[in-house]
């Protein structure tokens, strides 16, 4: 423009010049400011999850507008469809939460409640909770174990007598917020079906125990008295009994002795079973404990060729248990294994200490005889017991011990090849 303003006579030629180049300039500026104007309409469809906005019909500047215009396109459905696969997924899981026989329940710290399922309300006995608050002033007990329940732990609260709840907790953190997620579940059916299965199986062993050593006893005594109808001679002032009667009557009265004092035995052992005393806790060395037990009954394994062999870690283990349940508990063990091993060639008993995160493991193996299915499901039932002789209230009484230890008591078995019985220990927080 200015060669020629300085070249030509007249200013025609670069005023229209000018013109086109300012026409170019605000050519340019539509052109980007379309440009700009179609991202941030793309990215506020985005960020505002509205993707009803559509760019296909929008092809006016050229065939790279309508390419960029239908990748917009294309990204919006995308999100589209996922959105709408969210939100079906999202339907399905509050339908489940909605009808599931599990109440499930979130909070916050401050007791803002971010989920909660019908079943939650039916099992807390509120119908409108809100928030937190309202559960503490409907069920304040029950409250007080959603508030100090930690992350992966279980809990039992008995709401009233058809309402057994059992409570299980874990936490999720969303944003800057630690939501503590608890399902809760009434147990009372299963507690029920569980007493009921437990008080039969007690039935029938008492009852056939009691039946063993009545019915003998009943049938002798049925006997002696046919002898003194029937063998007993009358005298003047006294009477005569043959010396094959009085054998009779003398046996018949030894053998309902000893039923008799069998049945007491076993009342006795039934008593121990259910008077078994609180545990006192205290801090005790495993290692200590398993070498104590073991040089009790060292010699008699001695004696019966059985190899001991004791796997304990070096670090000392220091369990949280009352110790002369414990040493009770090991004792009856290793007496089993040591009966298990009576026909075995080389006779092996194995003690082994197994530590993880939360629990302590001690393992007594044998490689004897073993269990075999059909009994192994009974052997922990109080006075079950596939021994000629034995009250079977060892295994039953251990197993309760255990529980009272807040631990367990298991077993696995394979015949002729080894037994084990694993004690488990929660490790002290």
């Amino acid at each position: 423009m200015a060669y020629l303003f300085q070249t030509t006579p007249n200013f025609l030629a670069p005023a229209v010049l000018f013109f086109v180049v300012v026409f170019q300039f605000l050519e340019l500026y539509n052109y980007v400011n379309t440009i700009n104007k179609k991202v941030i309409r793309f990215l506020e469809s985005v960020r505002y999850s509205d993707f009803s906005s559509g760019f296909s019909a929008d092809n006016k500047l050229g065939k790279s507008f309508k390419l960029l215009n239908q990748s917009f396109h294309e990204v919006l459905e995308i999100f589209r469809e996922t959105r709408a696969e969210k939100e079906q997924h999202l339907i399905m899981i509050s339908t489940i939460l909605q009808n599931i026989q599990t109440g499930i329940i979130s909070f916050d710290t401050s007791g803002e409640i971010g989920l909660i399922n019908s079943m939650t309300k039916k099992l807390l006995l509120t119908s409108q909770i809100k928030n937190m608050s309202d559960i503490k002033f409907n069920q304040p007990r029950l409250y007080e174990h959603l508030i100090n329940l930690k992350p992966g732990k279980s809990d039992l609260v008995i709401v009233n007598n058809d309402i057994k709840l059992a409570l299980n907790s874990t936490i999720l953190r969303m944003g800057n917020k630690d939501w503590k997620i608890v399902s809760i579940h009434n147990i009372y059916s299963e507690l029920q079906q569980n007493e009921l299965n437990a008080w039969q199986n007690l039935t029938k062993v008492l009852r056939h125990e009691i039946m063993n050593s009545v019915t003998p006893i009943a049938t002798l005594v049925s006997s002696m008295n046919d002898i003194l109808e029937e063998d007993v001679i009358k005298l003047p002032n006294s009477y005569e009994l043959p010396i094959e009667a009085h054998e009779d009557i003398k046996l018949g009265l030894k053998t309902i002795e000893n039923r008799s004092r069998g049945l007491v035995n076993f009342i006795n052992a039934y008593r121990d079973y259910t008077n078994i005393p609180a545990p006192k806790f205290t801090s005790i060395s495993a290692q200590q404990l398993i070498h104590y037990v073991t040089k009790l009954l060292k010699e008699d394994l001695q004696n019966r060729g059985i190899k001991l062999q004791l796997n304990l870690p070096e670090i000392d283990i220091q369990l949280w248990a009352d110790e002369e349940q414990v040493q009770l508990i090991l004792i009856n063990l290793i007496k089993n294994a040591k009966e298990a091993l009576v026909n075995c060639l080389n006779p092996t008993l194995t003690i082994t200490i197994i530590t993880t995160q939360n629990f302590y493991y001690i393992n007594v193996e044998d490689n004897g005889e073993g269990i075999v299915p059909e009994a192994l499901e009974r052997i922990f039932i109080p006075f079950f017991t596939t021994k000629k002789e034995g009250s079977g209230i060892g295994l039953s009484l251990s197993r309760q011990i255990m529980q009272l230890h807040n631990g367990k008591l298991s077993v696995s078995s394979t015949p002729n090849i080894s037994t084990t019985f694993t004690l488990q220990f929660p490790r002290k927080k």
